[in-house]
């Protein structure tokens, strides 16, 4: 029997032209879906001069909603002023599931809450961990418990992760999936010829922040240099610490040593790992680092810093663990270079394109989506009494924050009926087999 088909809108404030992990996901994710002869498009904000309805491979329908970013690509959080567009577009295109991601994606939150005020069936996957301690993410944490409260299901990228937002959100473990991330292996290929170890080359790829590490490189970097006099890095990305990064290359005289390449485009990045034989990441927190995925994948051995989800991405003979901590990752780039003789790049890459495909993260996202069409769909005042869990004050304020968006959509539904909507044709042949099993 073949599996119901879903019409999905894939919300979230991070999409191309913009790159990253949560970006990629999306993307490729959403281009197996309609391999597997669903209907997706993708809602996100206006990215400098591109606004409007844009078509991308394989006819990926992207609405680029014209507000342009707030802070750190976000848009600013109205919480209603959206409801409109958002409306809109979910009658026009027909969708029967909305499919938030990222946490910190304001757009994402606010598109949930407005699907939800509708009717629809919700999903939500969360790529990144948060603390309990600080400001920031004691207010994420709140935000997040308010939409998951009404959620129908979660999908976490590694189990680390599922098991950071179940304490952060409260929401019931039954409901959340764990569905990794995934490389496209077709186009990180290794190098056809294996390049030589007389220069040991240690390839750094990541946003220059805080988050990803990089005052750790500072410290790192001198250390490895001093004790192994063939080692040279390459350093691609850019960011607020760059300016570290420079001055420590100043400081000790490493021009010669560390290139520093700047932001590298995504179609670039296979070229820059193939140059190198080991793959340096020094994130602080990653619920899953997609790019060990793209440098193992180019046959490159992998030292991570040991947090988050990344032991859970690669076995242990293709990668080497660390603490955060200048001294245990130069202890970890030692074993690095004395296992790289018995590394083959080319078994590496077959390794990798039986642990991860994006058909398989597709084909698990369709279950989960099942799961979700199949919950119960309840009223407005069944759903009340589950905000009311989310805290003494915060509880009460949610539910008159689902109250006043209930009203809302009541006097959107009396200025422009859902009837007055035009619904968009579907085009393609993906579309055509859908229509056809509509008509069944």
């Amino acid at each position: 029997m073949d599996r119901q088909k879903h019409r999905i809108l894939m919300v979230s404030d991070f999409f191309f032209p913009n790159f990253g992990g949560v970006e990629s996901h999306i993307y490729y994710l959403s281009q197996c879906l309609l391999k597997l002869g669903h209907k997706v498009v993708v809602m996100t904000h206006a990215y400098e001069n591109r606004s409007g309805v844009r078509y991308v491979t394989n006819g990926l329908k992207v609405y680029y909603v014209p507000w342009r970013p707030f802070l750190m690509q976000n848009t600013l959080p109205t919480l209603f002023l959206t409801f409109p567009v958002v409306r809109t577009i979910i009658i026009r295109e027909r969708i029967s599931v909305v499919h938030g991601h990222q946490a910190f994606s304001t757009l994402c939150h606010e598109a949930l809450m407005h699907a939800r005020t509708m009717g629809y069936k919700v999903v939500f996957t969360d790529h990144s961990l948060y603390g309990f301690a600080d400001a920031g993410s004691i207010h994420m944490n709140k935000v997040l418990q308010f939409t998951l409260a009404d959620i129908d299901q979660a999908i976490c990228v590694s189990h680390t992760s599922k098991e950071n937002t179940v304490l952060r959100s409260g929401i019931s473990p039954e409901k959340v999936f764990m569905v990794p991330n995934a490389v496209d292996t077709a186009m990180f290929t290794p190098s056809p010829e294996r390049l030589s170890c007389d220069e040991i080359v240690i390839v750094v790829i990541s946003r220059l922040v805080y988050r990803k590490g990089a005052d750790l490189l500072v410290e790192v970097i001198p250390e490895v240099c001093r004790l192994f006099p063939k080692v040279r890095f390459i350093i691609g990305g850019d960011g607020p610490k760059r300016v570290r990064l420079e001055e420590m290359r100043e400081k000790f005289s490493l021009q010669d040593r560390v290139e520093m390449l700047g932001a590298v485009p995504h179609a670039q990045v296979r070229s820059v790992l193939i140059s190198g034989h080991i793959f340096l990441n020094s994130s602080l927190t990653e619920a899953f680092c997609i790019a060990i995925l793209e440098a193992a994948s180019c046959g490159l051995l992998t030292v991570s810093t040991r947090v988050g989800g990344v032991p859970e991405v690669l076995p242990d003979d293709m990668i080497v663990l660390a603490e955060p901590a200048p001294e245990d990752m130069v202890r970890a780039v030692r074993k690095a270079i004395d296992m790289l003789p018995g590394i083959n790049p080319q078994v590496m890459h077959l390794q990798m394109k039986k642990l991860y495909s994006w058909d398989d993260v597709a084909k698990r996202t369709e279950i989960v989506y099942d799961r979700a069409v199949q919950s119960l769909t309840t009223n407005l005042l069944d759903r009340l009494p589950q905000y009311l869990t989310c805290g003494v004050w915060a509880g009460k304020l949610f539910c008159l924050v689902m109250i006043i968006n209930y009203l809302l959509w009541c006097l959107l539904e009396f200025l422009q009926p859902a009837e007055g909507i035009e619904e968009v044709p579907d085009i393609g042949p993906l579309q055509a087999r859908l229509d056809s099993r509509d008509d069944l």
